[in-house]
């Protein structure tokens, strides 16, 4: 099978958010966030036009920083691939960065196998945000 690159850009909206205060130290929550989005810079693939994009995401920050981790749904007219992702939220530049792996594909993204990076930058709007993400796949 021949790896092929991806490189695209999504404008992201938080539609729901949960926060829970740790109370072990100072500034640290569990949160867990829903987000869709919507391509800035896309270049379609072999499953065509671009339909919709959600992603689940679990946040473990003490004063803005900290791990994070979940899971992304993208779906397209003759398909949709579903990834997992782990990174890491920097407080001081507020700035997401980590790696994705795909898990499972429909349609003619079925066999699909893809691992890349992602950062997460702020929006110009509250609750928005910026994903630039790349790597490789195969179907």
């Amino acid at each position: 099978m021949e790896r092929k690159r991806r490189k695209d850009k999504y404008l992201l909206r938080i539609t729901k958010t949960a926060t829970l205060q740790v109370h072990d130290k100072p500034g640290h929550t569990l949160t867990l966030t829903e987000m869709e989005g919507e391509p800035i810079e896309l270049t379609p693939g072999v499953a065509g036009e671009f339909v919709s994009r959600r992603s689940v995401t679990f946040h473990d920050r003490t004063k803005g920083s900290g791990p994070m981790q979940g899971y992304i749904m993208a779906n397209f007219k003759h398909g949709a691939v579903h990834s997992t992702f782990e990174g890491h939220r920097d407080s001081t530049t507020k700035i997401s960065t980590g790696t994705w792996k795909t898990y499972n594909g429909i349609g003619i993204l079925a066999n699909i196998k893809g691992e890349g990076t992602f950062k997460v930058l702020p929006g110009e709007r509250r609750g928005e945000y910026v994903l630039e993400f790349e790597g490789e796949y195969e179907l």
